[in-house]
C-alpha cells in the first residue's frame, strides 16, 4: 500500500463528517486478496466545515486515570479550538472544502501554511489519541499484533518501556507513537502537531503528552500519567486494527 492510501486507511475511521468517506471500505484496499491495484474513493466529499467528532466512549468512562474533568476540557475545548481554528483560517484558500487528510499532506512543511497545518494535524491527532484509549485497555494484545511487538521489540513490556521513554523524553510538547514501518513496528515521539504519516509511517496508537491531557490530574507528573494509560488505558485492539 502506497504512502497516501495508508494515511487515508488510518484516517477515515475519525473524519468529522460521515459524508467525508462515503465508502470507508474501499480506501486502501486491493479488488484483489493477492494484490493488485489498491482502490480508492472517487467521491470523496467536502469536509469543510469540518466537525468536532463524539468521544468514542463517555466523559467520565477513562475514570480514576482520567477524570471526566480533564476529558471535558480536553475535547470540548482544546480539540474543539483547532476544529473552530480550522475553519476560519481555510475560508477563501484552496483548503476549502478540502479532506482533512489532504490538508494536512498540502501544508506540511510549508511555512506559509504552518497555522492550517498545526490545527488541521491536531484536529487529527486529538481524533486518533482517543480512539487509542478505552475504558478495558491494557492487558494483553490481540494475538497478530503481539506477534509483531514481540518481533520488533522483544516482548511487550519492551514495547510499553519504549512507548513511556519516548514520552518522558519528548521535551514540551508533542506526541509518542506506535508505527508500522513495513514489516516492523517502531516507537516514534513528534513534537507540537508533528504527524508520522508525513514521514511515510502509519501510526497504529498515540499518547498525548502536551500537558493539557494530564495536568488537571497529574499536574507536573507525566511518568505517572504515562505509566498508568500504559497499564490500564491503552486500546491494544485499535492498534490491530491499524496493522497492514
Amino acid at each position: 500500500m502506497n504512502r497516501k492510501l495508508t494515511f487515508l486507511a488510518v484516517l477515515c475511521p475519525l473524519l468529522f463528517s460521515s459524508s467525508s468517506c462515503t465508502n470507508r471500505e474501499a480506501l486502501g484496499r486491493s479488488d484483489d486478496p493477492k494484490g493488485g491495484k489498491a482502490k480508492t474513493n472517487d467521491k470523496l466529499e467536502s469536509v469543510s466545515p469540518h466537525v468536532l467528532p463524539p468521544l468514542p466512549f463517555k466523559e467520565d468512562a477513562l475514570e480514576p486515570v482520567i477524570s471526566a474533568k480533564t476529558i471535558s476540557f480536553h475535547h470540548g475545548k482544546h480539540q474543539k479550538g483547532y476544529v473552530d481554528n480550522l475553519n476560519k483560517l481555510v475560508v477563501g484558500t484552496d483548503f476549502a472544502g478540502m479532506p482533512l487528510e489532504k490538508i494536512i499532506t498540502e501544508t506540511a512543511g510549508k511555512v506559509d501554511r504552518t497555522a492550517i497545518f498545526n490545527n488541521a494535524a491536531q484536529a487529527w491527532n486529538h481524533a486518533f489519541y482517543w480512539r487509542s484509549l478505552s475504558p478495558k485497555g491494557g492487558g494483553e494484545p490481540p494475538a497478530a499484533l503481539k506477534q509483531k511487538i514481540e518481533a520488533s521489540f522483544g516482548s511487550l513490556d519492551a514495547c510499553k518501556k519504549e512507548l513511556a521513554t519516548a514520552a518522558m523524553g519528548q521535551f514540551g510538547s508533542g506526541w509518542a507513537w506506535l508505527v508500522q514501518d513495513g514489516d516492523k513496528l517502531k516507537v516514534v515521539k513528534t513534537g507540537n502537531a508533528d504527524v508520522p504519516m508525513t514521514a511515510g509511517l502509519k501510526p497504529l496508537l498515540v499518547l498525548d503528552v502536551w500537558e493539557h491531557a494530564y495536568y488537571l490530574d497529574y499536574q507536573n507528573r507525566r511518568v505517572d500519567y504515562v505509566n498508568t494509560v500504559l497499564d490500564k488505558l491503552i486500546n491494544w485492539a485499535f492498534a490491530a486494527e491499524n496493522l497492514d
